[in-house]
């Protein structure tokens, strides 16, 4: 049986066959993973498995970060502390964030022209492939959907939802083109594809006929040092910050775009709170997205609500945003994952979302659900309004689920994919 290499919770490295493996630098600067005992002693005989070199393209990050840059900073961080043998291509404003992630990884920075979308697309088509040589990579990972037509070795493209086929009039119609062809690109030329949920690979395979055996499915995880429960002073912080002082509210996070599903969440919390007493406002933190059914809905909230759309909030505040909600309300009409609600969860806040695709897989039975029209999500969120303590045992729920998710096991997914791509290479070659 082929070793399966991965890192117990004391952190050391293991294989499934009981033994345990120590990482060092052999010749080229090349990481060598050498099996030895338990005990930490060479076992006689065993042989050295020279760990692929991979190059993680972080240059679409964008500079607010967005669930994209949690995704990638998260992993980063985490290969690193695995001893993953790593170069990462970045825009140059993140290479000392990088640095920082990841001290063991060589980062190397673009051109200044990639902070640009078109510039980038035309970069990772002819520039990309010249890095991995120059790092002497055996991998690529491109983390967000679209891969170099040539890219000289094996490839690995993150997949991280197919809406774009199944629910195309919540993009624009250029965004669905250009997603839709890259997405198709990579399920005929990526090594392997990787996807956030078994959702996100069972409509791969549903849509576009996807090899199943090339895809590998890696959950996302959550960084508990910045999503973490809030003390009394981070929750006033806040809500002093939005204005609030104090007064309840309920919180959504992420992109103020139709698949989202704002427009209904409005409806429906002004359908919910418009008759208590002390309503509880509903505060959007996120981008500004696209949708003329958002300006629709907000226009005709009723003058005594209150509605609060901060735009981008800073990493500190959300443990205290996110933490001091009455509800943190996800109604989206369909996810990859569902980042937002797994860093709610882990910040001890009740969440209601939808059964829409992948959500049921991060929030389990440790979330509310509603359907995803407005009527739906009045009442489910009226009933946790009025119902403290099933706030309560949600809120602890959901954070006890949430340490289930983390960035060292996503690790752990992507390594052995990265295995995979170079060794079904290394066979096709051999085979030839």
């Amino acid at each position: 049986m082929e070793p399966l290499l991965g890192r117990s919770a004391q952190g050391v490295g293991f294989i499934v066959d009981g033994t345990s493996t120590k990482a060092y630098r052999g010749r080229a600067g090349r990481r060598v993973l050498c099996v030895v005992c338990l005990s930490g002693w060479p076992r006689r005989g065993a042989s050295a498995v020279v760990a692929p070199r991979v190059l993680i393209d972080a240059t679409d990050v964008p500079a607010d970060r967005g669930a994209l840059g949690r995704y990638v900073d998260g992993l980063i961080g985490a290969l690193d502390a695995a001893g993953a043998d790593m170069a990462v291509v970045c825009q140059r404003a993140d290479e000392e964030r990088y640095g920082r992630l990841a001290p063991g990884a060589r980062v190397v920075t673009g051109p200044t022209a990639l902070s640009h979308r078109s510039a980038r697309l035309a970069w990772e088509q002819s520039g990309l492939p010249v890095v991995a040589q120059q790092v002497n990579a055996d991998v690529i990972h491109v983390p967000y959907y679209s891969m170099p037509l040539r890219p000289g070795r094996p490839t690995v493209v993150t997949v991280h939802d197919v809406t774009f086929f199944t629910e195309p009039e919540l993009y624009s119609s250029v965004g669905a083109m250009f997603f839709k062809s890259a997405i198709r690109t990579a399920a005929r030329r990526a090594a392997r594809l990787i996807v956030p949920s078994k959702a996100t690979r069972d409509e791969l395979e549903r849509v576009l006929g996807a090899d199943p055996t090339k895809i590998d499915v890696a959950y996302h995880g959550v960084d508990h040092r910045l999503f973490h429960r809030p003390d009394p002073q981070q929750v006033t912080q806040v809500s002093n910050r939005l204005g609030l002082h104090g007064k309840p509210y309920v919180a959504f996070l992420g992109m103020l775009e139709p698949r989202k599903n704002i427009a209904s969440l409005i409806t429906g919390w002004a359908a919910a709170v418009a008759d208590i007493e002390d309503p509880p406002a509903l505060v959007l933190g996120g981008g500004g997205g696209w949708s003329d059914e958002v300006d629709v809905a907000v226009a005709s909230v009723p003058p005594h609500l209150r509605l609060i759309r901060p735009g981008y909030l800073r990493f500190s505040d959300l443990p205290g945003f996110l933490g001091g909600a009455l509800v943190v309300a996800f109604p989206s009409r369909g996810e990859g994952f569902g980042l937002p609600v797994l860093e709610a969860m882990a910040c001890g806040a009740p969440v209601l979302t939808t059964h829409c695709t992948s959500l049921p897989e991060v929030g389990g039975e440790a979330v509310a659900y509603t359907e995803p029209d407005a009527q739906s999500i009045r009442d489910a969120l009226r009933s946790l309004l009025e119902d403290t303590s099933r706030r309560e045992r949600l809120a602890n729920a959901g954070y006890d689920r949430s340490q289930e998710f983390t960035w060292a096991a996503s690790a752990e997914a992507h390594l052995a994919s990265y295995r995979r791509a170079a060794e079904q290479t290394a066979a096709d070659v051999s085979a030839v």
